[in-house]
């Protein structure tokens, strides 16, 4: 180990360097392109993986929406065409009969699917906004991100009290700047309510941003007069359950209550959230593992490059390394020298593959972040264990690389490196 502290093996070092700049150059160039296209590969691939997470972080992504549409078969005298509507009765049944249903949230709504709204007014401000009618459950589905006070409780749902929570956006538009939300009134199609929380929009949501008010599901009920009927409904299930087998059963619960033909995939419209997610965390799995393929590939592409670039000065340094040999330098000194060599260039090479990395994943966070885009991509990061296996991976590789052309080195002859023009 003391050729690596000897003065006079790193002035042979940078000497060969000198000699051969540009071959030099682009060896390091090789492996600096290597550990660079790895970080930033990882570091983007984590960030689409926050991203994904920062979007439905807030939200049961083991969901369905479903809701009621046209059956397509006649079927028990119902012709075809007859329409499906959701009743509250279902929503019992269905947790009773499905044990994989964690919880399931019914809804209903105005102004959500092409409506104009439910008129909203206070002093002299006025203006339609979606309206839903829920249960406290819905916040467990997707989480309500509260500014002030409070949601639902089942106190408002039995006393079908008139209260209601109301999204940031109807604050600055129907609000003047000091005046208080919580415990203030206002007016929703010729009802007074008095508002109880405020809150602010949530990305995950597919419905509620914040030009939205919430009130109870059985206000809303007798507000509209719906009897028993409900919009649609949210069924989130366990995480560790087959959300297409939940919906699937689902469906056919649906159609047996509602004299559905049982082959009728018409009659009850559904979106999966489950199944979607779970092929964007499919989509960023094949991502890391394509990461770490080429990454590794080409970073051992670049270690390569430098063992070949090594037995060629080997070759033009063999009359310098039989002069050596002559005076007295031992073998495992030259053998030292050319894996010293080596090192060093995979070392500098990584090192500035990793800081080129890290100002690239800089600036993706600051075109792309949270506070930047609505593109799902946050803290494009690479774990520092991750950044550093990676270095001493080079340097591993960098000496194992080394041992050829340092094996070569020392296999010539001192005599027949002499004669060598």
């Amino acid at each position: 180990m003391k050729f690596i502290f000897d003065k006079d093996s790193w002035q042979e070092i940078f000497g060969s360097i000198r000699k051969s700049k540009l071959r030099t150059a682009i060896t390091v160039l090789g492996v600096l392109w290597g550990i660079f296209l790895f970080i930033t590969l990882l570091g983007a691939t984590r960030g689409m993986e926050n991203g994904f997470d920062r979007e439905f972080g807030n939200m049961a992504t083991n969901s369905i929406f479903l809701w009621g549409e046209r059956t397509s078969i006649p079927y028990k005298g119902f012709q075809r065409g007859k329409y499906m509507q959701l009743k509250i009765q279902d929503v019992d049944e269905l947790k009773k009969k499905i044990p994989e249903i964690q919880f399931v949230a019914p809804r209903t709504q105005q102004g959500v699917f092409g409506g104009s709204g439910a008129l909203v007014k206070r002093s002299t401000n006025s203006k339609n906004y979606k309206v839903f009618g829920d249960y406290p459950i819905i916040d467990e589905v997707s989480k309500v991100k509260l500014l002030e006070g409070r949601f639902l409780n089942m106190t408002d749902i039995n006393e079908s009290k008139k209260v209601c929570i109301i999204g940031e956006k109807i604050v600055d538009e129907l609000y003047e700047k000091d005046d208080e939300k919580v415990g203030s009134f206002i007016e929703i199609n010729g009802s007074f309510f008095q508002v109880v929380g405020v809150y602010k929009e949530n990305s995950s949501s597919f419905f509620e941003q914040d030009d939205s008010i919430y009130m109870p599901f059985t206000t809303f009920r007798k507000m509209y007069n719906l009897g028993d009927n409900i919009g649609w409904m949210v069924i989130s299930a366990y995480k560790d359950a087959d959300i297409v087998k939940v919906e699937e059963e689902v469906k056919s619960i649906l159609r047996l209550r509602h004299s559905v033909h049982p082959d009728d995939d018409r009659a009850f419209g559904s979106a999966n959230l489950g199944e979607m997610f779970g092929k964007l965390m499919g989509f960023v799995t094949g991502m890391q593992f394509l990461t770490w393929f080429v990454g590794i590939s080409t970073l051992l592409a670049g270690v390569i490059a430098i063992g070949s670039i090594l037995l060629i000065t080997v070759k033009e340094r063999t009359k310098e390394i039989g002069v050596r040999r002559a005076i007295g330098a031992t073998p495992s000194k030259i053998r030292g020298q050319i894996v010293l060599e080596s090192v060093f260039l995979t070392t500098i090479a990584g090192a500035l593959g990793i800081i080129f990395a890290g100002f690239v994943l800089w600036f993706l966070n600051s075109q792309f972040g949270e506070n930047a885009s609505d593109f799902p991509f946050t803290n494009p990061t690479v774990n520092i264990p991750i950044a550093l296996g990676a270095v001493a991976a080079l340097v591993i590789f960098g000496s194992l690389i080394g041992m050829i052309p340092a094996q070569r080195a020392v296999s010539i002859r001192p005599i027949e490196a002499l004669r060598e023009e």
